[in-house]
């Protein structure tokens, strides 16, 4: 396929639209179990292939189900609600390794993964800073 497919221009254009929801809309971000070097909780994380994904989800329901599919669905769970925008733009950049942000991963295909590369992360904490063209 050529990236002047029909197909490819229209899931890029319907990828674009999902991450201009997501930049644009709160999502709850649970907190891990340990302080971060402030003394603070920092946001819970999974490392996949070198890279590190901060959990994220888009309501109390998605992140009830994540819990489920962990067997921790009766402790409480601390999070945050934030801004989509600022996890990909602060909290990325932040973690000082190759991260980016996994949306609703307990829900399969319904989850979204929103990889560090130019186009979705600041191009200083984008995997692919060093080549040409983004995502699009």
């Amino acid at each position: 396929m050529s990236a002047a497919d029909p197909l490819v221009t229209a899931r890029r254009l319907e990828f674009t639209a999902l991450l201009d929801r997501f930049r644009s809309t709160a999502v709850l971000v649970p907190l891990g179990a340990g302080p971060s070097p402030d003394a603070e909780r920092g946001l819970l994380t999974t490392d996949l292939n070198g890279i590190r994904f901060i959990l994220a989800f888009s309501d109390q329901q998605a992140l009830a189900r994540y819990a489920q599919a962990r067997g921790e669905f009766h402790r409480e769970w601390a999070y945050r609600a934030v801004l989509g925008a600022r996890l990909l733009d602060v909290a990325v950049p932040a973690a000082g390794v190759p991260c980016g942000v996994a949306l609703d991963c307990a829900d399969g295909p319904g989850g979204v993964i929103f990889p560090p590369v130019k186009g979705i992360v600041p191009d200083e904490a984008a995997v692919d800073a060093g080549t040409a063209g983004t995502y699009e």
